[in-house]
């Protein structure tokens, strides 16, 4: 079997964890596989100087950026200074990726991809801080911000810093299969592979906490008690508000609507006991509030273009016999 090439780009001000995260995934991978040489990971730096990443820590690379390829899969990590990049830097890049197999960007390494024309007409993420200013940026670019990462044909970009561990993850089980990239999650004890659609961040996290402490109480119920009725009128009495107020003044302050909130506050409970407990479907449903499994099927279509059964498939590792 032929070594898949992987050339990960260093630069000054780089993210550390957008490279050696990924490396160990493809590193691992071919211990994982029983193929040692299933991966050849070359580390790459413009001059082939070692360079300094944005934490500080210094990172010696294995090349000269301009000696290395032909390329079967091509790195590009985020960092400082990516909305500003040299442009002999995005040349190469350029360059590098015309003959590579796969493009794949971490973190705000989508910034120089777009820079370099990759990424037109495409769909792509990056982190979910530097969304809007890739949008901005880039308007030839469908920039979607949600999911920690998305394959548009043969380049695919992830969110931030850790995604590109479930980018690589992915990568592995499109190149070696779904038991190595198992493997390779279990050893870095990190879950299951999380399917690219799924959200960056948490509901809670996402919203804003709100200022009046009645909502922020209504917010804190909600989290606790998905199954409960939470409709505008039984979570305004909650508040001591009329449901008119309270629908104008929760939106204000957390940023959505309480319809929209309950969602995301449901979803991501389902979600969670579809990962972490062997309840059925029909029990998650109704514990968080969905009254039906289908309601609950609908709703994961809708955000996740995957149902239950199939998001439980996907994330968690099938049972095995050892360890």
């Amino acid at each position: 079997m032929r070594a898949h090439s992987v050339v990960i780009v260093l630069f000054e001000g780089v993210q550390s964890l957008d490279v050696t995260g990924p490396l160990e995934v493809f590193a691992g991978a071919g211990r994982a596989a029983g193929q040692p040489a299933a991966y050849r990971v070359t580390t790459a730096s413009p001059g082939g100087g070692p360079v300094r990443s944005h934490s500080g820590l210094r990172l010696l690379p294995d090349a000269d950026l301009a000696g290395v390829g032909p390329v079967d899969t091509l790195l590009v990590p985020g960092g400082m200074d990516t909305g500003r990049p040299d442009p002999a830097l995005v040349e190469r890049i350029r360059e590098l990726a015309g003959a590579a197999e796969r493009v794949v960007s971490v973190c705000t390494g989508a910034f120089l991809l777009a820079e370099a024309g990759l990424l037109a007409g495409r769909r792509a993420t990056t982190h979910w801080a530097y969304g809007e200013e890739l949008a901005r940026r880039f308007p030839d670019v469908e920039v979607d911000p949600d999911p920690i990462h998305v394959r548009d044909g043969r380049i695919a970009t992830s969110a931030g810093v850790t995604a590109g561990i479930d980018l690589a993850l992915a990568l592995v089980e499109e190149d070696l299969g779904r038991e190595t990239a198992l493997l390779v999650a279990r050893h870095l004890v990190v879950f299951l592979r999380r399917p690219g659609n799924q959200a960056q961040f948490s509901t809670q996290l996402a919203a804003q906490v709100a200022a009046r402490q009645p909502l922020r109480e209504v917010q804190r119920w909600i989290a606790e008690h998905p199954e409960a009725d939470l409709s505008v009128e039984a979570l305004a009495d909650r508040s001591a508000l009329s449901p008119r107020h309270f629908a104008r003044a929760f939106a204000a302050e957390v940023g959505v609507t309480p319809g929209r909130y309950v969602d995301g506050v449901r979803l991501e409970a389902a979600r969670r006991l579809l990962e972490d407990t062997d309840h059925g479907i029909e029990e998650i449903a109704r514990s968080c509030g969905y009254g039906t499994p289908e309601a609950m099927r609908r709703a994961f279509v809708r955000a996740l273009a995957a149902p239950p059964a199939e998001y439980r498939r996907r994330f968690r590792p099938e049972p095995t016999g050892g360890h």
